[in-house]
């Protein structure tokens, strides 16, 4: 399949240059409204990028979520519609403006539209990441914008038109959506707020503004009934993707989940650890909870 090739209208599974989706059921016909997204755990590091860049792969990886789309990947037998990036969030982030972009990384002059001032393009972690979460910095030369567009146009929109078409469709069917976008986070940054314990989990809903109540509650009433500490959005409050399709008045309402990697990964080696496969468990049982829940009050929301 090349990146725009049509797509078969009932076909389950969609593997793009940029991504995979796999639906809970026929397209138009999801059996409940959740759409789980994974839009950093992406593997693939194309020659272009590892050709300008300055660090080693194993030094890149550190910026994935690492396995979060094998911890979600029974979502769809389970009745979630799921959408996971396969280019590395180093190459593209789906979690920014597509042209969230910071004019000091590029040879040549961007357009105004392109020209990013935002705390993020700040801190080198733009659309196109300057650095990596260490603060190291990627690349050995300044990249052009015809690069950036290319990595736009070939991923960043392909695969936003492709979760807004989910969303669509789990909301013609039951009247609302209900979009998880899931991360992982550092276990240094789960002691955000001077935590005298780490949380294990972190809910961003931006504050209320990008999901009803009702959604975050149950969340973070499952999960610690499961044991795990939750805290909400501190340090981290929902990224792009929760902030553009979180809008609760127009029945669509959207969750960043943010996963302590300790909990499963050895963070030097980037290799599951033996907490993996209980997380995994669990991940699957609150899917099975969340897709059997009445959310018939989102409605009216």
């Amino acid at each position: 399949m090349n990146a725009w090739e049509p797509i078969a209208a009932d076909d389950p599974h969609v593997r793009h240059a940029a991504f995979d989706v796999r639906r809970a059921g026929p397209q138009g016909r999801p059996p409940t409204p959740l759409v789980f997204a994974s839009p950093h755990s992406g593997r693939l590091y194309p020659d272009d990028m590892m050709a300008a860049a300055a660090l080693d792969a194993l030094a890149i990886r550190r910026s994935e979520d690492a396995f979060v789309d094998d911890l979600i990947g029974a979502a769809p037998r389970l009745g979630a519609s799921l959408i996971t990036a396969r280019f590395a969030r180093a190459y593209i982030d789906l979690n920014r403006e597509a042209f969230e972009l910071d004019p000091n990384m590029f040879a040549d002059e961007l357009p105004e539209f392109a020209r990013a001032r935002t705390a993020r393009v700040a801190a080198g972690l733009g659309a196109i990441a300057r650095v990596v979460s260490e603060g190291q910095e990627i690349y050995n030369r300044k990249l052009t914008f015809a690069e950036a567009r290319s990595r736009i146009e070939g991923a960043h929109r392909p695969y936003h038109t492709a979760l807004a078409d989910l969303i669509a469709e789990a909301q013609a069917a039951h009247g609302f959506a209900i979009l998880v976008d899931w991360h992982s986070m550092p276990a240094a940054a789960a002691r955000a707020g001077g935590r005298e314990r780490p949380s294990d989990v972190v809910l961003g809903d931006r504050f209320g503004a990008a999901c009803a109540g009702l959604l975050p509650g149950r969340v973070e009433r499952e999960l610690e009934a499961m044991g795990y500490r939750v805290a909400r959005n501190t340090p981290y409050a929902g990224g792009y993707t929760t902030e553009h399709y979180g809008r609760p008045a127009r029945r669509v309402h959207a969750l960043q989940v943010e996963i302590n990697r300790g909990l499963y990964l050895d963070e030097a080696t980037l290799a599951p650890t033996a907490g993996f496969e209980t997380l995994k468990s669990d991940l699957e049982a609150l899917t099975r909870t969340l897709a059997a829940a009445d959310w018939s009050a989102l409605r009216a929301a």
